[in-house]
């Protein structure tokens, strides 16, 4: 008896519910119109900003992703070698004219942001050896260019820098910029594949495994910001190929010796980094 109820009921209630439906569906656009006039630009903003963040932070996974640390360790660095902030274009005309700061110039492998001041195109001699090196390399493996998009700055110019960008690195303390002390470049990112950008992130991370730089991967300007210490120059120097002078052949030396040693030079060559 309860079973027949409930279907009785159900046959009932489907006509009005059939009939609701369609008195919704005549007045929904309307109203649904209405209510998006209304309400959704600020809510569809809202929620695509949202979205947006949230992939975009799921997407950004950077190996060296900036920190207060890595900011330290630029600064520790500077004091190590006790170079100065620059503080003014004549300090830094001083600095270029004795060679302790020498340009970058633009090759076949290497790219120089055409904005950038040429006056600023200058940086310290073992910086400018990191910066060929990763670009010949990089040249040789994609037949690209690496592109420098910053080098040195005065602290006149990174106060005007932080008046328009809040994530700029401050002039002073613990955690001021290390362009500053011109032992630091930004090599464009924007552009790169995602094999490269991992090529280079390899490259970086032996380097810095070794103490020779400190990276950072910069996520609003996408580029690798790259402290480069003055030890690179003599581990530079082991990555080399050195000519060995000759060696006389003993006059008795058995024949796989003489086979050894046959030819006018030998070289020795220490296994490539990357």
């Amino acid at each position: 008896m309860r079973q027949r109820l409930k279907a009785r009921n159900a046959l009932l209630t489907a006509p009005t519910l059939l009939t609701l439906f369609f008195i919704f569906s005549l007045l929904a656009p309307q109203s649904a119109s209405a209510l998006h006039r209304i309400n959704h630009p600020r809510r569809h903003r809202i929620l695509q900003a949202f979205r947006f963040r949230g992939l975009r932070g799921m997407l950004w996974n950077p190996l060296f992703r900036p920190s207060h640390d890595s900011l330290v360790r630029q600064n520790e660095e500077i004091d190590r070698l006790d170079l100065p902030r620059i503080q003014d274009d004549d300090e830094l005309e001083a600095l270029k004219a004795s060679g302790e700061l020498v340009p970058l110039t633009a090759s076949e492998s290497l790219k120089i942001e055409r904005s950038l001041d040429p006056s600023r195109r200058y940086c310290r001699p073992w910086t400018r050896d990191f910066v060929q090196d990763l670009a010949e390399t990089y040249y040789r493996e994609f037949h690209a260019q690496i592109q420098v998009n910053s080098a040195v700055r005065t602290v006149k110019v990174q106060k005007k820098l932080r008046r328009h960008n809040r994530n700029a690195a401050p002039v002073d303390g613990d955690t001021a910029s290390s362009h500053l002390a011109g032992i630091t470049v930004d090599l464009q990112r924007r552009g790169m594949t995602k094999e490269q950008m991992r090529f280079v992130e390899h490259y970086l991370f032996y380097l810095n495994a070794l103490g020779l730089v400190e990276p950072e991967e910069e996520r609003r300007h996408w580029c690798f910001h790259i402290m480069v210490s003055d030890r690179y120059d003599e581990w530079r120097q082991t990555q080399t190929i050195f000519p060995v002078a000759p060696v006389e052949r003993p006059v008795a030396a058995p024949a796989t010796a003489i086979a050894a040693t046959d030819g006018a030079s030998t070289a020795v060559a220490v296994p490539a980094s990357n």
